[in-house]
This record gives C-alpha cells, structure tokens and sequence, in this order.
C-alpha cells in the first residue's frame, strides 16, 4: 500500500496529522506493507526568509483578529499536539520560507532518509525553535539524520532539486488539494486534514480489502475537496 502524504514543515496539522497516521499505523495489521511518500506543499510560497512579527501577530494580521485571539488558536493546537506526545512552542517559533527544507528532503530521498528529515524538520521548527530556512541549520538536521552535512550544504547552495519540489505542487494542483495535510492512500482514496487516528485505520483497513480499481480520488474525511475555509480551524491548513 502507498500513502502519499502532502504537507509543509511550517503547518501544525501537518505535525499532528503525520503523528495520528503513524499511531492509526502501529494498530494497523499490515503496517510493514506501507510505503509512505512525502509530497512537498508550500502554504505560502512567497513566504520571507525573516520576519520581524512573532507568529501570533502574522497569524493576527494575515486573517485580521486581534493578536490575542491568534495565541488562544496557537494554544488550542498546542493541547492537541500535547495529547500526541509533542511539545509545539509557538512562543520562539521562528516564521520562516519553506522552499529550501523541501529541496533538502528531495536530496533526503535519493539517499533514503526523507522520512527521518520529514520528521526532524517538523520537530526543528514546532518544537526547537530553530530556523528552517538557514543553510547551516539544514544541512545540520541532515546530517543528524546520517546524511553528510557537506553534500546537504552544497545541494541547498545550488539549485538542485527545485523541479521536483514543482513536481510535486503540480501534482497537488490537478487533486485540487487547497490545503494539507492532503494524503493519497494508493492513487484511490483521499483524506483531507489531521483526520482521528481511527479515521485513519478505517481508510487502511478498507484500502487493505480493495483492489486499485479506478485512479478517481474519493474522499473519505468529511472534508472535501472543495472546503472555502481560510484558516487551520478544520483540520488543516490552507493556502
């Protein structure tokens, strides 16, 4: 079974989500015939490198609400993070582009690490406070994944892997995924957003029972495609 999973290290759902499917994973029966596929996902492209605001005012000025109202929302996924076992700092976070951590874990896959960097570059900015877009601080989480820091820094210094980050969102554009996480459970079936971890289990148990019959996406998360929602109030976020 194939799980292509959507997502941008910079999106708390994206987080929790992985960690749901991961535990929907440990009660599945068949867990060791997975194969789980990280797609790349920018939520905001255009995204600066630095930021002078903190990500409670961003978050209050990009949906205008007062600032306080953007904590009370950073704190409720904090609680739902917590229940997970991780320990979101919304506070030091550091706002930041994605691009680069995408190229990088691109250069991950090649070599066989891209799931470990996937996790590591979540846990660098929600729980580490460090900076995602910084070269030296990347090819370091590359290299405590076992991948070599010189050839990470020489990968994120070129523009190597810029195609297949593309690749990826082009893809997403013809599923018409407006936000993540976005997972594809073998070309069939879609679930949108940090779904239950028993929504999850349903999905693989009922891939698990089928044949690939027909490369339509059916929804199986009450979320569909279509969802106007502007914020990460329903399970996801959205461009």
């Amino acid at each position: 079974m194939q799980i292509e999973i959507w997502s941008d290290f910079v999106c708390p759902f994206c987080y929790i989500g992985k960690r749901r499917l991961e535990n929907a994973l440990e009660n599945f029966e068949h867990k060791d015939e997975v194969e789980l596929i990280f797609r790349s996902f920018e939520l905001d492209p255009s995204a600066k490198k630095h930021y002078e605001e903190n990500i409670h005012e961003l978050i209050a000025n990009k949906y205008g609400i007062p600032v306080e109202q953007a904590k009370a929302s950073n704190d409720n996924l904090v609680a739902q993070a917590k229940a997970l076992g991780l320990d979101f700092n919304f506070d030091d976070l550091i706002p930041t582009n994605t691009f680069d951590a995408h190229r990088l874990s691109h250069y991950a896959k090649t070599e066989g690490n891209m799931k470990e960097l996937s996790e590591r570059l979540l846990k660098a900015y929600f729980v580490d406070s460090l900076n995602i877009s910084d070269h030296k601080v990347l090819a370091s989480l590359a290299g405590e994944v076992g991948l070599d820091y010189d050839k990470a820094l020489s990968v994120l210094e070129s523009n190597e892997y810029d195609v297949d980050v593309r690749k990826d969102e082009e893809k997403a554009a013809r599923l018409r995924v407006n936000g993540v996480p976005f997972f594809v459970f073998n070309s069939k079936y879609a679930v949108s957003g940090a779904q239950p971890s028993e929504t999850f289990l349903d999905v693989l148990n009922k891939v698990r029972n089928e044949e690939l019959e027909s490369p339509t996406i059916e929804f199986l998360s009450k979320e569909d495609e279509t969802s106007d929602s502007d914020n990460c109030s329903d399970g996801k976020c959205n461009i």
